[in-house]
């Protein structure tokens, strides 16, 4: 009998992501009336913001009838309309947890969250019963499916009707045991731009596991006009956009604002809507050149921006337009060394050949190695950190780029009186070509990265290791 005047609330079960809501069920001598879900009050209570696309009934006339186990790639918020079942969930998904099973009743008073991979079946324990389920995919032949076999000895479900007397389908039937099923594999992880500097760390990071793809321009365009359809989005859980156009001064051009626009905007448009439309979450790499320099402390994530030349106006369109997905890491940084073309290499190479650069003295920030962002990336989506803005960088004092050549010079055996210190006007006064503006003052306070639980390394430090790898 339907239980009324309950509060809203949540169970937890051994399984994990799988919830058990009461439902407040109002009743009279009419019948009853229930809010089935109510996304402005479920949320709260946590129940994920799945986004359901589709609601299904499932209609059973006699007593007994048994459906499942089915694990679908989607989730599914399963209540009953009319009637009583037994249910009976086993976590088919990969992970520690395979194999672990619940079971309850549910009558119109409950309902139960079940999360992508989690297998799900369904006896009826009273005539003319119907169960509905809200889904947030829609039914493919190329989504990944597994079953489990209604009397698998392992999992041993106490069904509160003996299967021989129930009625089965006989695919039903036909189901393997447990330890002959092909586990659901976690939803997967993309990094675009995987052979620039950072995509490169990315690849160190994640190294290769089977869930984790890896994109260039030439596998994976985000400026395409045909990327909503590129992939089947639904099967993905992170998108990392290590992808950016980053030559700073050949954006001042007509050609290179036309490509870093299309690029850091046009191209983020696209993967911002893609991330919204499918619930993914969203990594979004941006830059120091955001912010004009100004101000005389470090940029926190909360300072409005004012980006001085083109390079850093795309940036900041695009910090504006991935705010808007509802799951997104902005991660800003600034003075980014990694495996490929950067000032250290730059500077190296110069003491090895013997020249006396010039280098300049009034921009003051800290170095980023790729290695620290990709591993605080990493820690951010893995924890489920608070989504927005983070600034990422090296820890320690500010320094200039006059003062970190210095140091090159010197960890690499050479003279540091060799490198010489000019104005950034000066440096650029021969320039033969558009030159874009650069903030002066470039420091990012790191304070939300540290209360997120990811201390970065000290930038000397990593200057020392990158020299001798």
């Amino acid at each position: 009998m339907t239980e009324f005047g309950k509060a809203l609330s949540r169970t937890d079960t051994p399984i994990p992501g799988l919830v058990v809501f009461d439902l407040p069920v109002h009743g009279d001598s009419r019948g009853w009336f229930k809010e089935n879900w109510q996304r402005e009050k479920m949320v709260p209570a946590g129940l994920p913001d799945f986004g359901p696309v589709q609601n299904n009934i499932s209609f059973n006339d006699q007593v007994g009838t048994t459906r499942g186990i089915h694990a679908e790639p989607w989730d599914k918020w399963v209540s009953v309309a009319t009637g009583r079942i037994f249910g009976a969930w086993v976590d088919l998904r990969e992970g520690p947890t395979f194999g672990a099973v619940y079971t309850t009743e549910l009558d119109p008073s409950k309902a139960i969250y079940v999360p992508r991979g989690v297998g799900n079946s369904y006896q009826t324990l009273e005539p003319d019963t119907a169960y509905t389920y809200l889904v947030n995919d829609h039914w493919s032949p190329d989504a990944e499916y597994s079953f489990l076999n209604l009397a698998d000895e392992t999992v041993a479900i106490p069904w509160p009707i003996p299967l021989d007397q129930v009625e089965i389908s006989r695919k039903d039937l036909a189901h393997p045991r447990l330890s002959d099923v092909t586990p659901i594999p976690p939803k997967k992880t993309l990094v675009i731009g995987a052979n620039g500097q950072l995509g490169k760390a990315l690849r160190n990071e994640y190294g290769d596991q089977p869930w984790v793809e890896y994109t260039t321009r030439d596998t994976l365009d985000i400026t395409a006009p045909d990327l909503g359809t590129a992939r089947r989005w639904r099967d993905y859980d992170t998108v990392i956009n290590a992808a950016a156009y980053t030559a700073v001064d050949a954006a001042e051009t007509p050609e290179g604002r036309t490509t870093a626009w299309a690029a850091n905007v046009g191209g983020v448009a696209a993967l911002a809507r893609i991330a919204t439309e499918h619930g993914i979450t969203l990594v979004h790499v941006s830059s120091d050149y955001v912010f004009d320099g100004s101000k005389d402390s470090p940029y926190t994530e909360h300072d409005p921006v004012s980006p001085l030349g083109v390079y850093g106006q795309t940036k900041a369109a695009g910090d504006a337009i991935v705010a808007t997905v509802p799951r997104h890491y902005i991660i800003r940084t600034s003075w980014v060394i990694g495996d490929g073309n950067n000032f250290v290499r730059t500077m190296a190479t110069l003491a090895e050949r013997g020249i006396n650069p010039s280098v300049v003295n009034d921009q003051t920030g800290r170095l980023t190695f790729t290695s620290t962002i990709a591993d605080a990336i990493q820690h951010l989506v893995d924890t489920r950190a608070p989504y927005g803005i983070y600034n990422v960088t090296n820890s320690g004092e500010p320094t200039t780029w006059y003062d970190i050549a210095r140091d090159v010079y010197r960890l690499t055996g050479h003279d540091p009186d060799r490198v010489s210190s000019v104005t950034t006007e000066q440096y650029f006064a021969s320039a033969k070509g558009p030159v874009a503006p650069r903030p002066v003052n470039s420091v990012l306070d790191g304070e939300r990265l540290r209360s997120a639980g990811y201390e970065p390394g000290p930038a000397q430090a990593a200057l020392d290791w990158f020299l001798t790898v």
